[in-house]
């Protein structure tokens, strides 16, 4: 690994990483912000944020304003790429497929297959490389934005007993409902929708075998709302199979970070809790 960025906030640093990747066959960066209990050797718990389309390690942690409520409640904060990067990386021209779009599943299709195992990396290679090399505890969590609140809660619901707590912003929550997901989930899962499944929130939530509390912050006046999100496909599926979900809908809030920003120390806190 190779530290590429180091900066002092809150008393705490934050910092980026680049190493190689064996799952995604491929350089990856994340970010790592390490809150002052963490530097006086204290074994922290760790929160995984994935971000959303389009975006990189970057968008959090220089717009979430998190570094507070990390050092706060002493929290390491782990903040992924959102898909493999390089120029032997299959990409496509859009913006919501290939590079910036990794989805968090592992591909299945050509040409994607080779690289794009986003659910394994942040499920087992980067926790793994984590809690090596940082000073971290097994204690985790894991929230996102958009794509990243897809992930966030499909990877939680999918590995029970991994995580202690999870939350997200304005997620896909059926991503075989969506264009987003139907674009995405034919290119890298192919055209059998039963293989969607299993990367779809609502479609899981229906045979949890743990009931994590899920919490869900939805702004009011997303543009993305109607169309992509559809909050309500998860309310009716966790009423339905009995499921605990704190959903917020946040009226006058867009898809921005000045929505997450606004609620991320609700969600530090809800964190905190289960991390305690």
């Amino acid at each position: 690994m190779q530290r590429i960025e180091h900066h002092t906030s809150h008393d705490g640093h934050q910092e980026v990483w680049q190493h190689t990747s064996a799952t995604l066959n491929c350089e990856m960066k994340f970010a790592v912000y390490l809150p002052p209990a963490a530097l006086q050797g204290k074994k922290c718990p760790v929160l995984y944020w994935l971000s959303g389309l389009t975006c990189t390690e970057q968008n959090f942690i220089t717009k979430a304003g998190a570094q507070g409520y990390a050092a706060e409640h002493g929290i390491i904060v782990v903040a992924p790429d959102t898909s493999p990067r390089g120029d032997d990386v299959a990409n496509d021209a859009a913006y919501d497929l290939g590079q910036g779009a990794g989805f968090y599943l592992n591909a299945t299709q050509p040409p994607w297959a080779q690289h794009y195992c986003m659910h394994d990396y942040v499920v087992e290679e980067l926790p793994a490389l984590i809690e090596a090399n940082f000073p971290a505890s097994d204690a985790r969590a894991i929230s996102g934005h958009s794509m990243g609140g897809h992930g966030a809660l499909t990877i939680a619901l999918r590995n029970p007993g991994r995580y202690r707590s999870v939350s997200a912003f304005s997620p896909i929550v059926a991503p075989s409902q969506a264009p987003w997901g139907e674009k995405a989930f034919s290119a890298y899962l192919g055209n059998d929708r039963e293989a969607w499944k299993q990367y779809d929130a609502v479609e899981l939530v229906k045979t949890a075998t743990e009931r994590l509390p899920l919490l869900v912050d939805q702004g009011g006046a997303d543009e993305f709302l109607a169309n992509q999100l559809k909050p309500e496909l998860l309310r009716d599926a966790c009423r339905a199979a009995n499921h605990p979900l704190r959903l917020n809908i946040r009226e006058g809030y867009d898809h921005s970070y000045y929505f997450i920003a606004s609620f991320i120390g609700e969600h530090f806190a809800h964190h905190a809790r289960a991390l305690a």
